[in-house]
């Protein structure tokens, strides 16, 4: 085994195969970063370049390189044509193999990122947009501990983005280059999720679990609050020690995964109810990054619409449709109880259903009638009926209080942004506000110029 020696002296971790039905046995149970094939192969039934071609139909994205003893031009050829990254004729000098081992890794990786932006291209999320303080101190954090390794627990309501947070803290840390494997461990029975954790072994072979598959990589493990007890204690094991027996088996594997999890129910209750093991959430608990409601930050929604239109525009092949002022105020008064994924959804179904030409805007009678229905109410506040039954000056107290509590809202607190959009100076909103007895929690704060103003 010269290559395999050559290899290992140089700090690459290797796997040898004595044929071809080994060599197909091992790839399936942990795919390599890359594959040096000989084309005449002993006692298997498949020689080099059936099993290259086999391999490019499986696994297209690792690299081989193909050796030969007997190569020639046409057989390099032939090998390069059946997807071989190179092509290497015996007797050759170490330097040579160890130039295309390292330029065969990096076409590998390059492939994996290539693959990344080819999912970003077709719509897949893999950043948390907006411009609002909420979402820039969430982005903040996830730059600041992506890169140290620690663990992370992402908590938030369902379809605030926290399998979009999950990824982020993967691709800004220094496995970025390595698997990222997520566990949906609410959709599997508790039978299931420790196979699927820890893989099998027995008479039909081996499987690989999801430790295993993202060894040197980061393990996502979504809705970790619905894991069974039981597989909470071996996960515990598993943060402690760093390795595990698959099930069936008795050989201890060693692992280095970073893992991140994520949940949308409260683990401290369910911790005092015995229904989620303290000890694996204080391991898990490491680094903790909560999502923000979308009504949290509702002046984030005209950047989310027009990132999710150009998404829909770009998967159904059609053009991007504009929002009208009335369209966007009105999103912007609703509270989302879907959070993101629900505005997604929305814009979607608008991009396919909103009726008028395609540059037309939307407006808001166009958008769907329980989401209008809703918001509308929510900006009446205390109902038409309820104004018509007070004085003028009452009815137009009231309207004002809730007019402005609404816009308020809309911009996150932002008195500078409310004031621009309806047309008031700063310093006259915040009196109106303290007039009306409107409270808020001011993000901004004036500059000298305007604290003078107001105080004078």
């Amino acid at each position: 085994m010269l290559i395999q020696g050559i290899l290992n002296d140089e700090g690459y971790a290797t796997q040898g195969a004595k044929d071809s039905q080994t060599a197909v046995k091992i790839i399936s149970e942990k795919m390599p970063d890359m594959v040096v094939l000989d084309i005449w192969l002993e006692n298997s039934d498949m020689d080099g370049m059936e099993l290259l071609k086999k391999l490019v139909k499986s696994h297209p994205d690792m690299p081989v390189i193909m050796i030969s003893g007997h190569g020639s031009i046409e057989t390099a050829v032939t090998a390069i044509q059946f997807g071989a990254y190179d092509f290497i004729e015996k007797p050759f000098k170490a330097d040579r193999l160890l130039v295309l081992t390292q330029r065969a890794l990096e076409a590998g990786r390059l492939r994996r990122e290539n693959q990344e932006l080819r999912l970003r291209a077709l719509g897949a999320a893999t950043e948390l947009h907006g411009d609002s303080f909420l979402i820039q101190q969430v982005r903040q954090n996830i730059e600041r501990v992506a890169p140290t390794g620690s663990r992370v627990l992402i908590t938030g309501s369902p379809g605030t983005g926290k399998n979009i947070a999950a990824r982020m803290l993967h691709n800004y840390s220094k496995r970025a280059d390595k698997n990222y494997v997520v566990l949906n461990c609410a959709i599997l029975s508790p039978e299931r999720i420790e196979m699927e954790l820890f893989g099998a072994e027995g008479s039909l072979g081996r499987k690989q679990g999801v430790l295993e598959q993202a060894n040197g990589g980061t393990l996502f493990l979504d809705e970790v609050a619905d894991m069974p007890l039981e597989t909470q204690a071996k996960i515990v094991r598993v943060l402690q020690d760093q390795n595990f027996t698959r099930l069936g088996g008795s050989e201890r594997i060693d692992v280095d995964v970073r893992v991140i999890a994520a949940t949308n129910q409260n683990l401290p209750e369910m911790m005092q109810q015995g229904r989620f093991r303290e000890d694996l959430y204080y391991r898990l608990n490491v680094v903790p990054i909560n999502l923000p409601a979308l009504q949290e930050r509702l002046e984030d929604i005209p950047v989310l619409v027009n990132y999710f239109m150009n998404q829909a525009a770009l998967s159904a092949n059609a053009p991007a449709r504009v929002f009208a002022p009335d369209a966007m105020a009105l999103m912007q008064s609703y509270d989302w109880p879907g959070n993101v994924r629900q505005l997604r959804n929305v814009i979607e179904w608008l991009l396919i259903m909103a009726a008028g030409e395609a540059d037309a805007p939307i407006v808001a009678d166009m958008l769907p009638t329980d989401l209008k229905q809703k918001a509308a109410a929510m900006v009446h506040g205390q109902g038409v009926v309820e104004l018509m039954s007070k004085p003028l000056r009452e009815a137009r107290e009231i309207f004002e209080r809730e007019y402005l509590l609404s816009q308020v809202n809309r911009f996150g607190g932002n008195i500078s942004k409310t004031a621009g959009f309806i047309g008031m100076e700063r310093s006259a909103l915040h009196r109106k506000l303290k007039a009306l007895g409107v409270q808020t929690n001011e993000k901004d704060q004036p500059g000298a110029g305007e604290k003078e103003r107001d105080a004078g």
